[in-house]
């Protein structure tokens, strides 16, 4: 499986970005889809995961403000990011689970700055 993170880039305290993780295989079938973020000198930490196709989970810190979603035809996932902060600044990365394995795509950086 490939994953192909696309849509960062450098947005003011605020606003807004969506971000796509576009897979090279139906995703129907993966069994977790996830979003992973890892800023300068942290661990990385997971930010949302959609699991069994339906049940979403959001870190604390991003709920009410990103939103997990996902288009089975264009076998891709979205997290849109609204009333960014500079504290959301990190490189993001989509996570597959499928099957027995896992599968991280390159990611891509959000920079939060005025």
């Amino acid at each position: 499986v490939q994953l192909q993170a696309s849509g960062g880039g450098l947005v003011r305290p605020g606003g807004s970005l969506r971000l796509s993780c576009a897979a090279s295989r139906s995703i129907s079938s993966f069994n977790t889809m996830s979003w992973y973020r890892q800023a300068p000198g942290k661990q990385r930490e997971l930010v949302a995961s959609i699991t069994g196709g339906s049940v979403i989970y959001y870190i604390d810190s991003v709920k009410g403000r990103f939103t997990m979603s996902r288009d089975n035809a264009k076998n891709t996932a979205y997290l849109r990011m609204d009333s960014l902060k500079p504290e959301d600044m990190a490189v993001y990365y989509c996570y597959v689970e499928y099957g027995l394995r896992s599968y991280w795509g390159q990611g891509t950086l959000v920079t939060v700055s005025s």
